[in-house]
């Protein structure tokens, strides 16, 4: 199984946004990944950071992918089947934000066998800190 660690910054929110990957193919390969946009916002980085760490894969894997975010976990373990059945309307019948990534995350999971895990941000976990430290750095180099 790859271990695959993902996480989304966003300075101001809306503001300028950076998302980082980290992928361990083995103990010796680490793959780093980051990007971002210029008006975004946090959960909308959490939520590419996630796409970009899947669809890096064009094979069929399995995959073990780490977020320190609730947004992300609970969205896709727990939020996205009703949001499907309400026609993409939340319990308060609101549309759902961020509906175009939900869309295309759940379009890229169906290609692999992901199981998702939540790790406490900001809490010395090594990998988690590095794919902040990538979403940063894509924010201190365009600021």
């Amino acid at each position: 199984m790859i271990s695959v660690y993902t996480d989304g910054a966003c300075s101001g929110n809306p503001g300028i946004g950076g998302w980082g990957v980290v992928i361990l193919k083995t103990d010796e390969e680490a793959i780093f990944l980051n990007g971002g946009e210029n008006n975004t916002t946090n959960n909308r980085m959490e939520l590419i950071a996630a796409i970009n760490s899947i669809t890096y894969f064009k094979d069929r894997q399995k995959l073990e992918l780490y977020t320190d975010s609730k947004y992300l976990k609970d969205g896709i373990e727990k939020w996205i089947h009703n949001w499907k059945l309400n026609g993409w309307k939340t319990a308060n019948k609101k549309p759902v934000k961020n509906k175009d990534l939900w869309l295309k995350l759940d379009y890229e999971i169906n290609k692999h066998s992901i199981v998702w895990n939540w790790v406490k941000g900001h809490a010395n976990n090594k990998y988690n800190e590095k794919a902040d430290e990538l979403a940063r750095k894509y924010i201190e180099e365009n600021t």
